[in-house]
């Protein structure tokens, strides 16, 4: 049974604080599609953690989530827990499974990999109510995001913080469970991608596009504006050689756990590179197959279990 409407003053604001002329915006071309994005996303932010204001306030920390934050990549955690969830099939983690193995272990970024994850999760996701996917994406951070964050760069966000300085998380991933994440981290805000909702409900279209690449920096030069930020005096974390356009825009950029062509450009930027995996170049194949071999496995495992839960003697749905 539908849960009734909640109160009006009760709604989530995400959807009503962007732009009603961002909303019309049709999609075009990619630069258009990363400042919308861009835009929204810092329109949807949640800002402060208190109502106190901060000891550094033109200084602030912008941090990548996914293989910067957390080990691999949130949008598959919280895809499998959706799937324990049976928001969708076995048949589709089995293929998440492969692209966060990918992706963990090469720590590359595919790009037919980042357009299949916006399209499964808007799928996955349509016609669901906003405050749903905020409690679930609760509680799949607590069951499985908790232990896999690194504690190296929660340190580094500690340093920030501890400075009187705000931080915010910078993601391509929904901004529900990026400020699910900033907040169980104890952080300012997040800004992450915005999911386009009608009432409450989510309508399958997003408001421009991921906040990826160029999005994200789009993202923070709204946030600073809007903030009073002074970009050469911020810092920002990430991973991934798409997120040079973000850390170009500040005056202490940091690669963490960076991606082959993000180490080389950061070491003929003179950037700071912080690399908190172990074992990385020895055992890269060998790490690859078990972490195929694993999430496969495990998920295997997960639809047997619920196979015969349900009385059925199939494997894959």
């Amino acid at each position: 049974m539908t849960p009734p409407e909640p109160p009006a003053e009760d709604r989530p604001a995400l959807a009503s604080s962007v732009p009603r002329r961002a909303r019309a915006v049709p999609r075009r071309d990619l630069k258009v599609r990363s400042k919308l994005a861009g835009e929204a996303s810092s329109a949807a932010r949640e800002v402060e953690s208190s109502l106190e204001a901060p000891a550094d306030p033109t200084a602030a920390a912008f941090f990548d989530v996914d293989n910067t934050i957390i080990q691999g990549a949130s949008i598959f955690h919280l895809a499998r827990g959706l799937h324990r969830r049976e928001f969708f099939t076995t048949r589709d983690i089995l293929g998440a499974a492969w692209k966060q193995a990918y992706f963990r272990i090469v720590g590359v970024e595919d790009p037919e990999h980042v357009a299949d994850a916006r399209n499964s999760a808007l799928a996955f996701i349509k016609g669901h109510r906003v405050e749903e996917l905020v409690a679930i994406g609760e509680e799949i951070f607590d069951e499985t995001m908790a232990g896999r964050i690194w504690p190296g760069t929660r340190a580094l966000a500690q340093m920030h913080l501890d400075q009187g300085q705000r931080v915010w998380l910078v993601t391509a991933a929904p901004v529900e469970i990026a400020t699910t994440i900033a907040g169980r981290l104890g952080l300012t805000g997040a800004l992450g991608t915005v999911a386009e909702h009608v009432d409450g409900v989510y309508t399958g279209a997003l408001v421009g596009d991921l906040l990826h690449g160029a999005a994200k920096a789009e993202a923070v030069l709204a946030l600073a504006e809007a903030e009073g930020l002074d970009l050469s005096r911020c810092a920002a974390y990430s991973d991934s050689y798409n997120d040079v356009p973000m850390l170009s825009l500040v005056g202490d950029p940091c690669v963490i756990n960076p991606d082959t062509k993000l180490r080389d450009h950061a070491r003929r930027e003179g950037w700071r590179v912080r690399d908190y995996r172990t074992g990385r170049k020895a055992a890269r194949l060998g790490l690859f197959g078990a972490a195929v071999a694993g999430a496969v496995t495990g998920s295997v495992a997960a639809a047997v279990a619920l196979r015969r839960r349900r009385g059925g003697s199939g494997l894959l749905s």
